[in-house]
């Protein structure tokens, strides 16, 4: 036989409430000041699939912990002392300072991170109390490496504080670029892509700061072909360079051309995280011989920078200057009869601001000398009644590969030598008696930097 005993209220003889019943929320204990044992071999605390939780600003004490410290989300900046069971973010970016450990007791435990990855530089010195020991010595450690994160349990006398996590991965999100494609080298704390052919460059992860997110590149297009004649020792144009297009941003460090359009915004490039195709315009052909014009080259092409093929050298007489003389540099013309002057083709064709090259040159009467094609630095020389060889217009230098390169040469009138590849130059021009022919123009190239640390 059971029985019940049925109550609201349970008062200790001074009659004060132990146990009471309000509502659906039943209370025990009598107050902040007192103190409630509960006594037996086993207790039990809750039920299965409820909830025990400490009260707003409880602490407890004799459950232990679970190996990990309650972290202390306020980051500290100067010396400190720490208290068992909390982890602290340390910030030294202003400088290092000192986290006194707690007096040594069996099971405590403390944990510190670097909070802005700056230990390698100022580090976080941990010191112990007194007489106890870290790792068996009573010394003070230094935390000197980027990201680190260290949880000390101080096991007893002997030992200490032993080390039992440390963490360098230093996850963080990149603070700078990060991207693939094309041929990848380093210089200081740039990173360069550098595209002989079609490719792709993806950006991965974009820099903290937006203004690193604009790409230092030079866009170099296909030079043309120079022209050939089978007619005695005429000189032939030859061919315009491929155009030329380059951004330095000011974050990256290097010598670029005179021809750095960074203060026209129009020609800067912002990335974002995603896929950008890159062309690279081929060299056009020279004319074989016996007598012909030259080809075009091709474009190339960096996101919303197009860099124009380079004009093609013109053969003439008694023809007018070919559709294709025009380009990023324009080829030069022929020599010809006075009756039929022949003009070199215009360079900056379409304009772009800056110029990415210049006109080739005009052939010489009578027919004897073609001029030589534009380059991006100054137009082609006219030709020469003569037939001497008139040089074609000047390429312009660059850093932006690491190394002092110049691009985009205009083609002589003579010499059929084709023009260098990934250089976007002229191929010369070629004549007859011997029988010359043309020079090829030279493939573009696009190279892109930033800063990568």
């Amino acid at each position: 036989m059971t029985s019940t005993i049925k109550v609201n209220k349970h008062q200790n003889a001074c009659g004060t409430n132990i146990i009471q019943r309000c509502g659906t929320t039943t209370t025990i204990g009598s107050g902040a000041s007192n103190t409630l044992v509960m006594d037996g071999s086993a207790v039990t605390i809750g039920r299965c699939g409820g909830t025990v939780a400490l009260a707003s600003g409880a602490t407890q004490t004799g459950f232990g912990r679970t190996g990990t410290v309650d972290w202390n989300t306020t980051p500290k900046t100067a010396t400190f002392s720490a208290v068992s069971g909390d982890g602290f973010f340390c910030n030294t970016t202003s400088g290092g300072f000192t986290a006194n450990l707690p007096a040594g007791v069996a099971g405590a435990i403390v944990s510190f991170a670097d909070y802005a990855g700056t230990w390698q530089t100022n580090a976080l010195t941990v010191t112990p109390n007194g007489s106890d020991k870290i790792g068996g010595v009573n010394s003070s450690v230094a935390l000197n490496t980027e990201g680190q994160s260290v949880t000390f349990i101080f096991v007893d006398s002997t030992q200490g504080w032993i080390n039992t996590m440390d963490s360098t991965s230093n996850v963080r999100g990149s603070a700078f670029i990060a991207a693939t494609g094309g041929t990848i080298t380093t210089c200081g704390n740039c990173k360069i892509h550098t595209f002989t052919g079609p490719g792709t460059f993806t950006v991965t992860n974009v820099a903290a700061c937006a203004a690193q997110n604009i790409m230092s590149h030079i866009v170099v297009a296909g030079g043309g072909g120079g022209a050939s004649d089978a007619n005695s020792n005429n000189r032939q144009g030859g061919g315009g360079a491929g155009g030329y297009r380059e951004v330095k941003n000011p974050v990256t460090p290097y010598t670029a051309s005179p021809l750095d359009g960074y203060p026209s915004a129009p020609n800067r490039v912002t990335v974002t995280a995603q896929a950008y195709p890159i062309t690279v315009g081929g060299g056009g052909t020279g004319h074989p011989g016996p007598q012909g014009d030259g080809t075009r080259g091709s474009n190339s092409i960096f996101s919303t920078v197009i860099a124009t093929a380079g004009g093609a050298g013109n053969m003439g007489t008694a023809e007018p200057e070919p559709t294709n003389g025009p380009g990023g540099s324009g080829g030069g013309a022929s020599g010809n009869s006075p009756s039929d002057p022949i003009t070199g083709g215009n360079g900056n064709t379409p304009p772009t601001t800056p110029s990415q090259g210049n006109d080739g040159g005009d052939g010489a009467q009578p027919d004897k000398g073609g001029g030589g094609g534009g380059g991006a630095g100054g137009a082609g020389s006219n030709g020469s009644p003569s037939s001497a060889n008139a040089p074609g217009g000047a390429g312009t230098p660059s850093v932006i590969s690491g190394s002092p390169t110049t691009y985009s040469a205009g083609g002589d009138s003579r010499g059929g030598s084709a023009g260098t590849t990934n250089r976007g130059n002229g191929g010369e021009g070629g004549c007859g008696s011997p029988q010359i022919a043309g020079g090829n123009g030279g493939s573009g190239i696009v190279i892109i930097r930033y800063k990568y640390q």
